[in-house]
């Protein structure tokens, strides 16, 4: 696969997802980790990205809830989300 870069959360931070990861390829993961010193909000790089994507997807009626028996129909339905999303995109754009 082409994707070889992984951002995750400070709660993958142990070592579990670093050796899964190595064992299926080479992978490498950053963790995006909230400063101590934050008070309230803070905006974390690449955090984002992630939130707005699954605010896209959430917007799918389809994708609302957990309604799939498989992983295999639960990914042609996410695939079909973004399919739809980026053709707006481009109809809005062209």
């Amino acid at each position: 696969p082409w994707l070889r870069h992984v951002f995750a959360d400070g709660g993958y931070a142990g070592p579990k997802l670093s050796e899964r990861l190595a064992k299926i390829g080479k992978w490498t993961i950053q963790i995006v980790k909230r400063s101590d010193a934050a008070n309230g909000f803070e905006l974390l790089p690449r955090r984002w990205v992630v939130e707005r994507t699954f605010a896209w997807l959430g917007r799918c009626r389809r994708l609302a809830k957990d309604f799939e028996a498989t992983v295999a129909s639960a990914t042609a339905w996410l695939f079909l989300a973004h399919i739809r999303l980026l053709t707006r995109k481009i109809a809005r754009n062209g």
